[in-house]
């Protein structure tokens, strides 16, 4: 099959916060970290994504985003990566873990987010990306979304190959999976032994059972540093050693394993050879260092992760997230649209007017400094952006501010799940929806495209040239040029890549 490998699964934000103790709490006996960096990365299902697009493959994950800011920063996050996000709705929070490290050990693991939210329903179009799948992982965390009850008839019913990373806390693997790869302690909790077993024995047994119960064709059992066992045809157990005995961080070798797996089984392996291939990518993850060394560069801090300074209570993804969860509790429609918004003009307010008549809220995603410079050159913008995300949030069109830095929103995107994305009628090109580059993106959530009327004759570049030709001044000052006669200062409403 030449379609993508999808991961299916709970997904959490793991934060690893370095410092270093040199002293005592005065009020209680406990040690105080002095941070000195802190790095996210996805956690769960997200970071079984990431290792599978690290590994060459190409990549889709459906799972669960919440509209907070933990949700935000996960999208950016994947979407750096390289994973394609085919987002359910979340009840309730982010679940969090954020690991306190000094001098290389783990000090403390502080979990946050309360009880796992309700996942809602997928969308049509993450159901037939299970049917065209190359192979499917699902990686369960416990949290629901491998309980899902339309994902479960989707994954019983796929062709492609399908491995199941259990947890104890979720539910059995659908009939039928290729593989399921539980460690050594899940196997424990899922199949009780009697005490006096050897290793290998109890390890068998759990696998035998589960392999009866689950109606698998295989399952393995990963033994840390010692390899895997694997049970499937026949009564005799195979017995993959790691090839070297590798020590360190083994925080993720499991999401490892059962990546590694899926892609040989996407790629024809026997099972047998997808096990044995994990066991030995899973070894040299761990003796290069773990999750530290195995993961791209990670991410700046991105906008959409908090408000930028001078933005008001209407900008940020605080003020996003509060808009789109009342209107969606209401039944509504979210709109959103983009840009640059560099000078606001005419053109712009009736592009935004236009949008927020076509649903309940209108939330515009805003390129940042960083991302105008990076689309239009070293002198844009010409307006800052907390200037700029304080006059859009000061329209009565417009109900919040996202700021995002990527060349796209995507990343922002993702998180908001609008309805209706709305681009100035610039940007028709005679070819219908299919024609914009959003399209295939807001469909992953059943969302639709649309142009809506640009003014002729209003283009922030020509206002630009304008004021120069007339010897106005830009950059840093305090002066800003103005508009030709007749044209009122606005923004530019470039939409995906705020161009024009």
């Amino acid at each position: 099959m030449a379609g993508p490998v999808v991961v299916v699964g709970d997904i959490l934000l793991d934060r690893d916060v370095e410092g270093v103790v040199n002293r005592l709490c005065p009020d209680s006996p406990v040690p105080v970290l002095d941070e000195s960096t802190a790095v996210d990365r996805p956690g769960g299902a997200g970071l079984a994504a990431v290792f599978a697009a690290g590994l060459g493959a190409e990549v889709a994950l459906v799972t669960a985003l919440a509209d907070d800011e933990g949700g935000a920063r996960l999208s950016t996050l994947l979407a750096a990566a390289g994973v394609q996000v085919y987002a359910l709705p979340l009840r309730g929070a982010t679940p969090e873990k954020i690991r306190l490290h000094a001098r290389g050990r783990v000090l403390l693991r502080h979990d946050r987010g309360g009880p796992a939210g309700e996942p809602g329903e997928p969308s049509e179009a993450a159901l037939r990306l299970l049917a065209s799948a190359s192979a499917v992982l699902v990686s369960d965390y416990g949290r629901g979304v491998a309980r899902q009850p339309a994902l479960r008839c989707a994954l019983a019913a796929t062709r492609a190959p399908v491995v199941w990373d259990p947890h104890p806390r979720g539910p059995a693997a659908v009939p039928g999976v290729h593989l399921a790869t539980p460690n050594e302690s899940e196997v424990r909790e899922l199949v009780k032994t009697g005490p006096g077993a050897s290793r290998l024995a109890t390890a068998s047994r759990g696998a035998q059972e589960l392999r009866r119960r689950w109606r698998a064709g295989a399952v393995t059992v990963t033994l840390g540093g010692d390899g895997a066992l694997l049970c499937h045809a026949g009564s005799t157990p195979l017995v993959v050693p790691a090839p070297a005995s590798a020590e360190g961080d083994t925080c993720g070798a499991g999401d490892r394993f059962a990546a590694t797996a899926s892609i040989a089984l996407s790629r024809g392996a026997l099972v047998s050879e997808a096990v044995q291939a994990a066991v030995t990518e899973a070894s040299a993850y761990v003796e290069a260092g773990g999750v530290a060394t195995a993961l791209p560069p990670p991410a700046r801090p991105v906008p959409v992760t908090g408000s930028r300074p001078g933005g008001g209570d209407r900008v940020g993804v605080g003020a996003a997230a509060a808009v789109v969860a009342a209107v969606r509790a209401a039944g509504g429609t979210v709109v959103a649209t983009g840009g640059c918004f560099d000078l606001l003009h005419a053109g712009h307010v009736a592009t935004l007017e236009a949008a927020r008549r076509l649903g309940d809220c209108l939330v515009v995603c805003l390129n940042s400094d960083a991302g105008v410079t990076g689309l239009k050159g070293p002198d844009r913008p010409v307006v800052p952006q907390g200037d700029r995300g304080r006059l859009l949030a000061a329209l009565g069109c417009v109900d919040a501010v996202l700021v995002f830095d990527e060349p796209t929103p995507q990343a922002a995107l993702t998180w908001l799940r609008p309805d209706v994305w709305v681009k100035g009628g610039d940007y028709a090109t005679g070819g219908g929806e299919p024609g914009l580059p959003e399209a295939e993106l807001l469909s992953r959530w059943g969302g639709h495209t649309v142009v809506v009327p640009y003014l002729d004759g209003r283009s922030t570049t020509d206002m630009i040239a304008a004021a120069r030709a007339g010897g106005g001044t830009t950059g840093s000052g305090d002066r800003v040029p103005g508009p030709p006669p007749g044209v009122a200062v606005g923004v530019d409403v470039a939409a995906a890549k705020g161009t024009r």
